[in-house]
């Protein structure tokens, strides 16, 4: 695999709407100063030309600062873009169709919101599964009935691949997410608009390793 998620404990999602006026760049380069390694780049918001545009531009500022890239939903762009997979939802390409146009060397996500969705991914061929939305969110145009913790600890203990877990997480709940199980948490704007992006980065990312050695 491309991506080591052993190394990845905060794990950043892009929105244009919700950067405080900021860009994604702007945003990618502030949470790198304080640790980043893994970004999805996301956008709703754009035509598909303008989606592959961005791509490339976050693509470059990743590789610069070597920061594993991965963009959502969008298989035909990731093919490409110098980026290292995508992420998909229930919605989107089935596992083998993205796999095979972009080949081995990509990694696929997929988001789920149950265990059955969860063990559906794994038996597809997902390198990573999403679970959530753990708490409510604002994040989705299309609202999802939050999980809850129980759904994080039944599929972190059933999963044989990397786990992340999202929706409405961020400084005063992260680390109950992990103490239920999770290595790693993916999060909009308890980065994105957070006055200084590097400190909010680096103190959600200490959160996570301190629940982490916690729980063991």
């Amino acid at each position: 695999m491309a991506i080591d998620f052993s190394q990845v404990h905060v794990y950043l999602v892009t929105d244009p709407t919700l950067c405080s006026g900021r860009s994604e760049t702007e945003i990618i380069r502030g949470a790198a100063h304080g640790g980043l390694r893994l970004v999805q780049f996301r956008d709703k918001t754009c035509d598909a030309r303008t989606y592959l545009e961005k791509a490339r531009a976050i693509s470059a500022v990743c590789r610069e600062l070597g920061v594993w890239l991965l963009l959502n939903d969008r298989v035909d762009i990731a093919a490409c873009v110098d980026c290292d997979g995508v992420h998909l939802g229930q919605g989107d390409l089935p596992t083998a169709e993205a796999r095979a146009l972009l080949g081995a060397g990509k990694i696929i996500g997929r988001s789920t919101h149950d265990a059955v969705q969860a063990r559906l991914a794994m038996e597809a061929g997902a390198d990573y599964i999403n679970i959530g939305p753990v708490f409510p969110t604002s994040t989705k145009q299309v609202a999802v009935a939050p999980v809850g913790l129980d759904m994080v600890r039944e599929v972190t203990r059933m999963a044989n691949i990397p786990v992340t877990t999202m929706g409405g997480i961020g400084h005063a709940n992260a680390r109950e997410v992990v103490l239920a199980g999770a290595d790693r948490v993916a999060v909009v704007t308890a980065i994105t608009q957070a006055p200084d992006i590097a400190m909010a980065y680096r103190d959600l990312e200490s959160l996570v390793r301190t629940a982490k050695a916690d729980r063991q």
